[in-house]
């Protein structure tokens, strides 16, 4: 028989479902965004420079959260279906398998940060002070991000079985040790020496370890859905297998996402290096628009995941239509904040005169698109929930490379900054278009055609009359 706390993804109110899976992690999303803004703001103190150094830095951090997310979902979605067809041996081979690939991943990533940092800067620019700090800050969070990867793997078992609580405590305590960690290493407080950069990253990693260690501990204690195994250890290829399946189409989604931030970046030194971190704050600040539905998402998955599993139709379609207007609802509020604090907000980066023009510009701007955004967000997740990762990276394909990188070249052209930010809308527009169809195509396929689990019992009695 299935465990209470499974069952409450088949059973509990809907709307009080979502916001039970939901809220903890939009709270530790929220805290997240704070303390990416809080640790750019810091680095902002030292100079611009470093600031756009850390605008260059970021394709390689979303690189590192694309393999993080694609693996995530992948294994969150095979967990959870596992646990709604009450295959607990098999959701906890799942897990098992999921720590093992986080250690995979980091030593890619430890590779990478030893041989390649240095040539990603210096293809990008050419002023020696941005590359100096952008291959100090790099370096550290590579070499050392085994805590980002375990962290992630962790927190991900705990919200696949509903303890999206235990996720918002790791977050929360990584996210608010980072924010302290900051001015005492960058600055050089309390008898510290000022690390600059360097403190940046180091504040960064060590709030990621000990998040990973307190995920792991909620684990082992709190989590009886799953039994991870770790002494005698065999990969299981076939269950890996099933979540790259899943989690494949994910990671080259958001690389997508590395490498059209690498393109705009470099579009944007074509003007100005103040233009670069004028994105790399944008980027930052659009985190308080995004991270929530983000969290959100994190709660979708597994009640849409388990109850395509449970093949509970009505529930699934409620799931998804409350998602919807919670994410939009959530957008809209950025959208309003955008639009009326430009100002204020760029300040926070200590910005020049030169840096809340452009500014200025970029955040209304781009922020229009932020409700479109909200509505591809659901669909995408959606069609990940299902088992259809790749018709969301087709979607993100058309939206990025095919439309916004070169849109933003084409505009580019006119010699005007600010006709640049104009592709991200345009993006986003035809990015609701396709994730519409797309949704209509799997709702015929996959949706329409499911039979209720009340019209599944109604058959299972009149077979067995018969």
């Amino acid at each position: 028989m299935k465990n209470m706390k499974s069952n409450k993804l088949g059973t509990m109110p809907m709307n009080r479902l979502v916001l039970n899976l939901s809220l903890p992690m939009i709270i530790s999303m929220l805290v997240q965004s704070l303390y990416n803004v809080v640790d750019s703001m810091f680095v902002a103190q030292i100079s611009e420079e470093a600031l756009a150094a850390l605008s260059l830095a970021y394709p390689i951090q979303m690189l590192m959260i694309a393999i993080q997310v694609g693996s995530g979902v992948g294994m969150n979605a095979e967990l959870s279906r596992r646990l709604g067809e009450d295959r607990r041996d098999m959701a906890s081979e799942t897990a098992s398998n999921g720590v093992f690939l986080g250690f995979v991943h980091y030593a890619v990533f430890l590779l990478l940060g030893l041989t390649l940092v240095r040539p990603f800067f210096e293809a990008q620019t050419d002023n020696p002070q941005i590359i100096q700090y952008g291959i100090e800050y790099t370096t550290i969070i590579t070499v050392f991000s085994i805590g980002k990867f375990m962290q992630f793997v962790y927190e991900r078992t705990l919200q696949a079985t509903g303890r999206t609580f235990y996720t918002m405590i790791t977050q929360g305590t990584g996210a608010i040790l980072n924010i302290a960690l900051d001015p005492i290493l960058i600055f050089g407080l309390f008898g510290v020496p000022a690390m600059g950069v360097y403190g940046a990253a180091i504040a960064t990693v060590a709030a990621q370890i000990i998040s990973a260690l307190m995920a792991f501990g909620f684990n082992a204690k709190f989590n009886d859905d799953v039994d991870m195994k770790y002494r005698g250890f065999r990969p299981n290829w076939s269950v890996i297998k099933r979540i790259y399946a899943i989690g494949i189409p994910s990671m080259i989604m958001t690389s997508i996402t590395s490498l059209v931030t690498f393109f705009l970046n470099n579009i944007l030194l074509q003007f100005t290096p103040t233009a670069t971190a004028v994105y790399g704050v944008y980027i930052r600040l659009q985190g308080f628009a995004f991270m929530p539905v983000f969290g959100l998402n994190n709660g979708m998955i597994p009640i849409v995941s388990f109850n395509y599993g449970a093949r509970n139709k009505k529930r699934m379609i409620l799931a998804i239509k409350i998602c919807l207007i919670y994410a939009m609802s959530m957008m809209l509020i950025g959208t309003i904040l955008f639009q009326a604090f430009p100002e204020q907000l760029l300040a926070l980066f200590n910005a020049s005169e030169e840096m809340t023009a452009i500014g200025v510009s970029a955040l209304r701007t781009i922020s229009i698109s932020f409700v479109l955004a909200g509505f591809s967000i659901i669909m995408g997740t959606v069609f990940q929930a299902l088992g259809n990762g790749m018709l969301s990276l087709w979607v993100n394909v058309i939206r990025q490379l095919i439309v916004l990188v070169p849109a933003a070249y084409l505009f580019a052209l006119s010699g005007n900054v600010n006709a640049v930010w104009w592709a991200i809308v345009l993006s986003e527009g035809v990015a609701v278009v396709f994730s519409a169809i797309v949704m209509r195509h799997v709702y015929k396929k996959k949706i329409e055609p499911m039979l209720d689990n009340t019209e599944i019992s109604r058959e299972r009695f009149a077979n067995e009359a018969e």
